[in-house]
């Protein structure tokens, strides 16, 4: 599918006005509705990415367009010289779905990447200075977020980095014990990783770590950003090991489209490490976001959203098997997290197909595509999308 004459102008306008550090993306969109989006030249995409997983409710969701504009109408911001009701409601309902203990705390922020920063001056507070992390790891483009993340062609033009952070390799227990001594302030792990692929080590992963950094007194802190809010099929992708973390980290799905993050600690020795004038933020939870952000969590457990999650994952990845087509390997991930791996890599050939058939998905690596849609998709649409999947791959197979 090629731009017409007004894409191409407003693309070039783009090139013109935006630094270009995500390059000169393909479309410009207009609009959304639900789990479709249409660009300006009034083409219809169904959205399977979801804005990386961060429109929960999809495009327009009544509840979350209500919530805000009455929350627009009333107050935007106020600072955090004071506070609102519902930034107070938002951290108690997060505390609420995480399960956490009393003493537990809520940090509201802005982004997933400062939610991590805040992380980082947590394990500050812990008097050790070393991390360990996950190799494929992927935290934020924010310094302290950076040296955490593992991918070399983001860290290496910024370094130095933070120091006293080691990769060890994911989902590996005897690399993870070997590396957490008693100078170690925290393991970082996330519960799936989704920049690295989808790739699920599986909850028991979760409670060897747990088990580990208990023995060594370190904390244990689980990046949230994309498996949380329902998006594997519980609030949290850690509530499946049935463990309890020191941290979170939570931002993408918890206002559906509007900027937010937040940071929970779990448990009074925990929560007291930051005290008052050692960490804040002049946006984060204002009463906007945290309005939004309410809205998506009433929704989810109104609509039943989280058991739609796993259902709908369920039947994608069936549905993938059924095909038997010899490009496609069994489907990772968990709930609506979800990535289809490839027998070659030409997941960027196929997500250029796929968009001009009229859907959009993400080439998270070479050989996988990444789906995270909203979590209201119906299976009825991701059924359009396998559908066409072997007709998309035979056409690649096809090109010269």
């Amino acid at each position: 599918m090629t731009t017409t004459g007004h894409q191409t102008d407003l693309l070039g306008r783009y090139r013109d006005s935006v630094l270009g550090v995500f390059g000169t993306p393909p479309l410009v969109l207009s609009h959304g509705e639900g789990c479709y989006v249409w660009d300006t030249d009034g083409r219809r995409y169904l959205d399977l990415v979801g804005g990386i997983a961060v429109n929960a409710l999809g495009h327009g969701h009544p509840a979350l367009v209500s919530a805000l504009s009455k929350q627009a109408a009333e107050a935007i911001h106020i600072s955090n010289l004071f506070t609102s009701v519902p930034q107070i409601e938002l951290a108690e309902r997060l505390l609420g779905v995480a399960g956490a203990p009393e003493g537990s705390r809520v940090f509201l922020a802005n982004s997933g990447a400062e939610a991590m920063e805040a992380a980082v001056k947590l394990t500050r507070r812990t008097g050790r200075t070393r991390i360990v992390a996950a190799e494929g790891a992927f935290h934020g483009r924010t310094t302290g977020a950076l040296a955490l993340t593992s991918k070399a062609a983001y860290r290496e033009p910024f370094e130095p980095l933070l120091p006293g952070v080691s990769h060890v390799p994911y989902g590996d227990v005897d690399a993870l014990r070997a590396a957490v001594t008693e100078q170690t302030a925290a393991v970082v792990l996330e519960p799936v990783q989704g920049e690295a692929g989808v790739l699920d080590p599986g909850p028991e992963y979760l409670v060897a770590a747990r088990e580990i950094t208990r023995a060594a007194g370190a904390l244990l802190v689980l990046d949230e950003i994309q498996t949380g809010v329902g998006r594997t099929g519980e609030w949290f992708a850690f509530q499946a090991a049935g463990i309890v973390p020191d941290a979170i980290t939570v931002a993408k799905g918890l206002g559906g489209g509007v900027p937010i993050g937040a940071l929970v600690t779990f448990g009074e020795r925990v929560s007291s490490m930051l005290s008052a004038g050692q960490h804040g933020t002049t946006f984060g939870g204002n009463p906007l976001a945290a309005a939004g952000a309410l809205a998506v969590l009433d929704t989810i457990e109104s609509e039943r959203l989280l058991e739609h999650a796993r259902l709908a994952g369920e039947h994608l990845a069936a549905r993938v098997a059924g095909l038997e087509h010899p490009m496609l390997h069994p489907v990772r991930g968990r709930g609506l997290l979800r990535a289809i791996p490839l027998a070659a890599p030409v997941s960027a050939e196929l997500a250029t197909a796929a968009r001009d058939a009229g859907f959009i998905v993400n080439p998270v690596e070479p050989q996988a595509i990444r789906l995270a849609p909203p979590l209201v998709v119906t299976t009825g649409q991701l059924d359009t999308f396998v559908d066409a999947l072997p007709t998309l791959l035979d056409s690649l197979e096809a090109t010269p």
